[in-house]
């Protein structure tokens, strides 16, 4: 009944949800896709065995929205002008419109986010087979939602390719599973303050748990609660599924305002009921795994309470791992899929391939799952695809504010933070696991254990990954950038105004060079050129992508006379997917009709 009930409200937002779309309320509970499964079961069960730690994930999200000015409506403005759609799109652009650090960044992204979506299928699971009481494998119960949420995923994130790459419907259902998950958080919270009081810090500090009601103490503490809290801040910007909802998705950037303060809150709310919660587990359940205390605690308010607790995380999983899974499509379908398709004169099937990259990203958190997910707890799981994502932010950051970084620097400093990040997080997971031997690293010297690097001992294994990848990385960066010039800017990019034109009729139709034409009309200067080249590549990115948009322009721009046997003296109009240049199918141009419409809603949007 609530996937029903969601996924009609998806439809309907998408037919008739265009003031509750525009809404700033709307935004602001699309955010709270940061708040996932993790949030609902595994916040609590961190309480129960480190205490107040599990706050620095949302004082990190918080800091960032402090800064909103500085960083995000610098970058919402930066998207609207170039058309990003996500952080690999601003990597591509700003360091040469270099394919190699777009599909890099892209393929590293899909990596390391499998441990954050098998995340979401375990709880689901867990949460699932604990109430139910069945003994059926948690992996049977984890495959088949991970089905079920990629055919959401294609049904309402992929029914068509949008030039804007925004889904109404969807931010809609997003938003609703937002309240959903608040709410239920919200009740738990108050049965636990009804029923018990303050009780469970009474009991707690009776049995000696006290320092699970404080910050952790000493220097490593300090460490783990700064580096965490950092962590938290750089995952919350450069998370795709966050840029997707934060910047593309935004429809005014007014909303900003808003959000900047009422997200926190969100968040303040959300984390209000965790540590009674985690102690109320801890006490009453100690023989429930820590990751089940808000189920067992649920359990005991009655069958109603229980199902509302498993809503409210089923809610949350969801949102994460649709929103996740369809930014990651469309990152893929940029600057891996889009490139190759044009190459092989076969784009007419990008919408496709994008379905499929859905559902195989999905299987692969589910293998990932099945092969490290099952040895692990859910915020292991999550920490880890986290300190993956803040390998963006020394070229994300660093492209953003100093025209000093390279390309080279960029690359040399991404490669190093993957490489450190799975020496230190990944591999050591698949230990733990079983699936490679548990004397891997006995042999290593001490100050090379993954765990332990230069003699560096005692610190959190996550804390100690992330300081290590994020130092390796910042500083290959800056090393190479300093060490060699900044790039000289590609070359060929202002093509003739005629040649521009007819690639545009070519991908886009008569709208389109006409577009253009009347553009080149306004235009004065020894620039007209490069702005036409501008031009032509903003009309281009709705429907390649950023990375598609410039792999073979020259290509099928030169591609202008008719097919062999054809009249030259027609015009000749080809269509994405033919084998001799960029259609399906060839057929001579003629002026559109009356009840002609442009193949992208940009083309009129650009032509008023």
């Amino acid at each position: 009944l609530y996937r029903g009930v969601r996924c009609r409200l998806a439809r309907l937002g998408g037919e008739r949800g265009g003031r509750l779309f525009q809404s700033p309320w709307t935004y602001t509970l699309s955010l709270g896709v940061y708040a996932t499964a993790w949030t609902f079961f595994g916040s609590a069960g961190w309480a129960a065995t480190s205490g107040p730690l599990f706050l620095t994930i949302y004082l990190g999200p918080t800091l960032a929205l402090a800064l909103w000015p500085l960083l995000h409506l610098r970058l919402l403005r930066l998207a609207r002008a170039h058309r990003l759609t996500s952080w690999a799109d601003f990597l591509y652009l700003r360091y040469g419109r270099d394919p190699l650090l777009g599909a890099v960044a892209a393929g590293f992204l899909v990596l390391g986010l499998l441990p954050y979506l098998a995340l979401q299928l375990k709880a689901i699971a867990q949460a699932f087979l604990f109430l139910s009481g069945e003994a059926r494998p948690l992996g049977d119960v984890a495959l088949y939602t991970a089905l079920l949420l990629a055919f959401f995923t294609v049904l309402f994130g992929t029914r068509r390719l949008d030039p804007t790459e925004r889904h109404r419907g969807l931010v809609l259902a997003v938003a609703f599973e937002g309240g959903v998950k608040l709410f239920a958080m919200l009740a738990l919270g108050l049965y636990a303050l009804l029923g018990h009081g303050a009780e469970p810090f009474r009991e707690a500090v009776r049995r000696g748990l006290d320092p699970l009601l404080l910050p952790p103490q000493g220097l490593e503490g300090h460490l783990a609660w700064t580096g965490l809290t950092f962590l938290a801040l750089l995952a919350f910007l450069f998370l795709p599924r966050q840029f997707h909802v934060a910047v593309v998705e935004n429809t005014d950037e007014r909303h900003l305002a808003l959000a900047s303060w009422a997200f926190p809150l969100y968040l303040l709310l959300l984390n209000l009921p965790i540590l009674p919660l985690a102690l109320l587990g801890r006490l009453h359940h100690p023989e429930v795994p820590p990751a089940l205390h808000v189920l067992a605690v649920a359990r005991e308010g009655g069958a109603a309470l229980a199902f509302l607790a498993f809503l409210g995380g089923v809610s949350a999983a969801t949102a994460m791992v649709v929103v996740e899974t369809l930014a990651l499509s469309i990152l893929v379908s940029h600057h891996l899929l889009a490139p190759l398709l044009l190459r092989r004169q076969a784009l007419g099937h990008l919408l496709l391939f994008r379905r499929g990259t859905v559902l195989a990203v999905l299987l692969l958190a589910y293998l990932y799952f099945r092969l490290a997910g099952e040895a692990y707890a859910l915020v292991g799981m999550g920490l880890i695809s986290f300190v993956a994502v803040a390998q963006l932010a020394p070229a994300g950051l660093l492209g953003l504010f100093w025209q000093g970084s390279t390309r080279e620097g960029a690359l040399a400093g991404l490669f190093g933070g993957i490489l450190v990040w799975a020496y230190t997080l990944l591999l050591p997971a698949l230990v733990r696991s079983g699936w490679l031997p548990q004397d891997l690293f006995a042999a290593l010297p001490s100050f090379l254990h993954p765990e332990g690097l230069f003699g560096v001992r005692g610190l959190d294994p996550v804390v100690h990954g992330f300081l290590a990848s994020l130092l390796a990385n910042t500083g290959l960066h800056l090393l190479v950038s300093l060490r060699q010039p900044p790039s000289p800017p590609p070359s060929g990019r202002a093509g003739e105004e005629e040649a521009l034109a007819d690639l545009l009729e070519k991908f886009l139709g008569p709208e389109a060079r006409e577009s253009l034409k009347a553009y080149a009309r306004t235009l004065k200067g020894p620039d007209k050129a490069e702005r036409l080249a501008e031009r032509s590549e903003a009309l281009l990115a709705g429907a390649l992508g950023l990375a598609g948009r410039f792999s073979g322009w020259r290509e099928c721009a030169s591609s202008s006379s008719p097919p062999p046997g054809r009249s030259p003296g027609r015009r000749w109009r080809r269509r994405p997917g033919s084998r001799n240049g960029c259609g399906p199918m060839l057929r001579p141009w003629r002026p559109p009709g009356a009840n002609w419409r442009p193949p992208t809603g940009a083309l009129r949007r650009w032509t008023a």
